[in-house]
């Protein structure tokens, strides 16, 4: 990539205070910005990597006054942080190549309809009826199973299983080795003490702009659907089981799980290593706490939640100060 400063404000609806003719050909942490690179700065607890950095362009928020001199151009946007993802999407967009590519050692049945400029690679397999929408790459070593249905623009990397029957939208990405479809951990007891399996008949159905991580499990329901709405992202080594929904532009880190038929709501935030029950709801825009373990419905929008058994922030912060206070006795 090469870009002079000007032509980043073009791309970004910004201004350019300083030398619009800087150059920058790659990106750099504001920790490390040196010569020829391009940084952001968003969080005021960096401020002071500003005066330092020999970065030549810093993008940085509309509103930012600078305390000391700065050598660097500085590029002013509405919003930093989403200027530099804007930007990283705009390069690696410009780098992409969409070409039809099928590979020698890859086998896609003569039933599946594979759309316009598809990658298949080598290995990989596409079963019959399988449909898979324009300009969409299908990594080696992929799994596509029978009247699976792809949308356009959407990546699946090396070594993803998608079972048969499942349903994937526009502009998805699905990370190394992640899982689509297994069969949800449904077992009925027996009066002998054994476990019977329960089949599961449904399928997972994955909306338009959702990022999936690595080693991530999404099982099929028993009846229905395994629901992923609209701009959902997901970490690496997540779980989520049968007959859950995940609401629209929610996002989960890593090592998060989710029981059976539990219903989470829109715009949440979910930490890392979070358990939640099954055949519960979580409210709009809930967030939850590393760690939390949450047992029982959460029903009021936009209330922080900490703890096993999970609690109010409040209450959790009065409590850890008891639990402080009677250790010290």
């Amino acid at each position: 990539m090469e870009f002079k400063a000007k032509e980043i404000a073009e791309i970004l609806g910004g201004t350019v205070d300083g030398n619009p003719e800087a150059v920058v050909t790659a990106f750099a942490r504001i920790e490390s910005g040196k010569p020829g690179t391009i940084c952001f700065f968003a969080n005021p607890k960096y401020e002071h990597y500003v005066y330092k950095c020999k970065a030549d362009i810093i993008i940085v928020n509309k509103t930012f006054e600078p305390k000391e001199p700065v050598s660097a151009t500085l590029v002013r946007v509405d919003d930093a942080y989403a200027a530099v993802a804007a930007l990283l999407d705009y390069v690696t967009s410009r780098k992409r190549s969409y070409k039809r590519y099928r590979g020698c050692r890859s086998k896609v049945a003569w039933s599946s309809r594979i759309g316009r400029k598809v990658y298949v690679g080598d290995f990989a397999y596409v079963g019959r009826r399988a449909v898979i929408g324009d300009y969409t790459r299908i990594s080696e070593h992929v799994y596509i199973g029978d009247d699976v249905k792809i949308g356009s623009h959407c990546v699946i990397y090396p070594g993803v299983r998608i079972y048969p029957g499942m349903e994937i939208g526009n502009n998805v990405i699905i990370h190394a080795n992640a899982v689509i479809g297994a069969d949800g951990f449904g077992f009925a007891p027996l009066e002998d003490g054994t476990w019977k399996k329960i089949e599961h008949t449904g399928n997972v159905v994955i909306e338009d702009d959702v990022e999936i991580g690595a080693n991530t499990c999404i099982d099929k329901s028993q009846m229905g659907s395994t629901v992923i709405r609209k701009g959902v992202k997901i970490d690496n080594l997540c779980q989520i089981a049968h007959n859950v929904e995940v609401g629209p532009n929610t996002v989960m880190a890593a090592h998060t799980g989710i029981a059976g038929s539990t219903k989470v709501g829109t715009h949440c935030i979910i930490a890392g290593q979070v358990g939640i029950a099954g055949h519960i709801t979580i409210a709009d825009n809930t967030t939850i706490g590393a760690q939390a373990g949450v047992l029982g419905a959460i029903k009021e929008e936009g209330k922080v939640w900490l703890g096993t058994p999970a609690i109010p922030y409040k209450d959790y912060l009065r409590s850890y100060a008891a639990f402080k206070k009677a250790g010290k006795q």
